[in-house]
């Protein structure tokens, strides 16, 4: 999330809706579509991966098969680096020091 956070923070993401993630389904900072994309990273992130099929159908009834794509695309490609990251035990580089910077809840 310290990339990604800094990165997102640069486009115009809040740290009102930074913090909203732990709590995506009901927060008032994120609105439906944002909720359902959040929805499609959850499932994708999982072990094993397991995108419902009406979650999949409601993604497609909103974008493009150009932006299902892109999205799916970027979705793996965070899970890939936060995989990666994690196995060799890269830390934080600091990029979102002193900001909001949500970490993902650890199971154990």
């Amino acid at each position: 999330m310290d990339i990604g956070s800094a990165v997102g923070r640069e486009n115009g993401l809040t740290d009102e809706k930074l913090a909203a993630l732990a709590d995506y389904e009901t927060s008032p900072h994120l609105n439906d579509l944002e909720r359902l994309v959040t929805r499609y990273a959850v499932e994708m992130t999982r072990t094993p991966v397991r995108v419902p099929d009406e979650l999949f159908d409601e993604l497609r009834a909103r974008f493009s098969e150009r932006q299902m794509v892109e999205l799916t695309s970027a979705i793996a490609w965070e899970n890939y680096r936060a995989r990666f990251d994690h196995a060799f035990g890269i830390e934080s580089e600091g990029f979102s020091e002193g900001a909001f910077c949500p970490l993902p809840e650890t199971e154990g």
